[in-house]
């Protein structure tokens, strides 16, 4: 059971910080500055193009949060399972 958990809880933390990486990758690639530096048409002499408002990204950070909330959880739960194995005294 302790081999098991810690497997998953060290899963856990590469899996969140993957998601956080890939939200930092996404907000990049969808604010203003760089969606207008992609689009064609903003590129000529003379166009002026503006951003009307930046994505709303809230509920994915809180994501995050939550996933590393939930990795203090997992290694919270080695330390009990640890002290169920009889080893721990």
């Amino acid at each position: 059971d302790l081999g098991v958990t810690a497997a998953l809880a060290f899963l856990w933390l590469v899996a969140s910080c993957a998601w956080a990486a890939a939200l930092a990758d996404v907000k990049a690639a969808t604010s203003p500055a760089g969606v207008l530096a992609q689009v064609g048409g903003c590129q000529r002499p003379g166009t002026r193009c503006r951003g009307l408002e930046s994505p709303h990204l809230s509920g994915l950070n809180t994501s995050v949060v939550f996933g590393f909330l939930n990795l203090v959880l997992w290694t919270g739960n080695i330390w009990f399972v640890f002290k169920e194995t009889g080893w721990g005294g």
